[in-house]
């Protein structure tokens, strides 16, 4: 099994037929994602070729599911247009829409996720500024490399996009049930907390890969999560160790704040949770391979 993103899923891409969408839909459909279509409503009614297959571009995401069946959507629109296309997508009520776009302002995301709650939270959101979702041997929705690891009994859920990549490369021989980038924006859609539920009801995830970095208290949350509900053991990394006190380190929401927020502030609280935590990924893929032999 995997979650969130499995063979099963029919996947779109809003924004297909700009830069960006078009190389990455290319990429996805080599991974062997079940592509039908792209949404563009300047282009309604066309047909783009990729590697020789033939991709309708519909209007609407409304109209896209009904005449494709998606459920799923990839989002590669530039950031002043994205909040009106993951509106959309919520408006019709798709199952899920993965942000990959950075730059998004902050209170889009907020408008948008706000949205998604008063609607019912039908629509699972992920992302933005995000890799997107990797189920080896399944699907890949996003912009993860597809030829990095297989299928295993890994679940891997991260801030960030580059060490997402290195923790599958190094533990690539044992493999992943499904890798979920969430994105290191102050405001996101699907939590660690939301992945690591899932990772624990996925009966072929044995054990999972939290990646998290310096800045707020996602982690902390996270610890007490798994302390009260997760029995698979957990193994997890914080970026930013050595990052100065009150400067922002790449993503927008790693910023500490005094003791709050600091990489060893969230060590300490995985750690009293029973969780492993690395001081380097390479550690962190060390400390994994020891937990699955134990298994």
């Amino acid at each position: 099994m995997a979650i969130f993103l499995n063979e099963n899923s029919k996947v779109i891409v809003q924004g297909m037929t700009g830069s960006e969408g078009m190389k990455h839909t290319r990429r996805m459909l080599k991974a062997g994602t079940e592509i039908v279509g792209g949404v563009n409503p300047r282009k309604a009614g066309t047909k783009v070729d990729v590697d020789g297959v033939s991709l309708p571009v519909f209007a609407t995401v409304a109209e896209a599911m009904a005449e494709t069946g998606a459920n799923t959507s990839v989002v590669f629109v530039p950031p002043a247009f994205c909040k009106s296309a993951v509106i959309e997508a919520i408006d019709a009520e798709i199952e899920l829409a993965i942000v990959i776009t950075e730059g998004i302002p902050v209170h889009d995301s907020v408008t948008f996720w706000n949205y998604a709650e008063a609607k019912g939270n039908k629509t699972r959101i992920v992302g933005p500024n995000c890799p997107g979702i990797a189920s080896p041997g399944k699907s890949n929705a996003g912009i993860t490399p597809a030829d990095i690891t297989g299928t295993g009994p890994i679940g891997l859920v991260s801030k960030s996009g580059t060490l997402t990549y290195q923790l599958m490369y190094e533990l690539r021989d044992l493999g992943f049930s499904t890798s979920v980038g969430i994105g290191g924006d102050p405001v996101i859609g699907t939590t660690h907390i939301d992945c690591l539920k899932a990772f624990e009801e996925d009966p072929e995830t044995k054990a999972i890969v939290m990646i998290g970095e310096i800045g707020g208290d996602a982690e902390e949350r996270a610890a007490e999560y798994i302390k009260n509900h997760v029995t698979k053991p957990v193994v997890g990394y914080i970026a930013g160790f050595t990052a100065p006190e009150g400067k922002t380190m790449g993503h927008a929401g790693a910023i500490i704040s005094g003791s709050a927020g600091t990489a060893e502030s969230k060590k300490e609280a995985l750690e009293a949770a029973g969780v492993k935590v690395g001081k380097t990924p390479s550690e962190t893929a060390r400390l994994m391979r020891e937990v699955i032999e134990n298994l």
